[in-house]
């Protein structure tokens, strides 16, 4: 028996992406509570740029059982959301004169390894980076940030280019509509 057309969809809390966004999220909340002026439109921007990350992960997520098309853009729409975020820091470090991490720096490498040794046992989440987002400078936080979010938008490419690839190799509803269709009538006639 055929499992229908509608493929499993949803469980984007499994997704490594999402699980990053969601800390990029958190840390971006810290950050500009403790560094932008509240009524400021940047604080706002980058807070909507962040949830706008996280979000459309969810809402790709869960359209991936009717729209492989909807998936691949609204994952897309969180890359650029995130891409614009990471503008947001640069921007913030580069107007008040502090410097960029390099990215092999000892830093930037500390983080990536943090990151990496909380995902052989426990889930990475915000209490991961907590510590130091919550009690460093704003030079240092936007930094730590910023590794978050290049880690982040590796993987939604990574992400996007397994969607283009599941895509081409299963095709959209329509198509398994359509072979599902055909398939039950075959089974009719049989």
């Amino acid at each position: 028996m055929t499992e229908g057309f509608i493929p499993p969809h949803g469980g984007y809390q499994k997704l490594l992406s999402y699980r990053k966004a969601e800390i990029v999220y958190d840390a971006t909340v810290s950050f500009c509570e403790r560094f932008v002026d509240r009524r400021s439109r940047t604080h706002d921007q980058m807070v909507q740029a962040a949830r706008s990350g996280k979000q459309n992960i969810i809402e790709g997520s869960m359209a991936s059982a009717t729209s492989k098309e909807t998936e691949i853009k609204l994952t897309n729409v969180a890359r650029a959301s995130l891409e614009e975020l990471l503008a947001d820091y640069w921007d913030f470090l580069r107007t008040r004169g502090a410097n960029l991490w390099d990215k092999e720096s000892r830093e930037a490498q500390y983080v990536r390894r943090l990151g990496r040794e909380q995902s052989h046992g426990t889930h990475e989440s915000y209490e991961t980076y907590k510590s130091f987002v919550e009690t460093r400078p704003p030079e240092i936080v936007a930094n730590i940030i910023i590794c978050l979010i290049h880690q982040t938008n590796y993987l939604l490419d990574r992400q996007l280019k397994q969607l283009e690839q599941a895509f081409l190799k299963e095709g959209g509803l329509r198509e398994r509509m359509t072979k599902a269709r055909l398939e039950a009538r075959k089974k009719t006639r049989g």
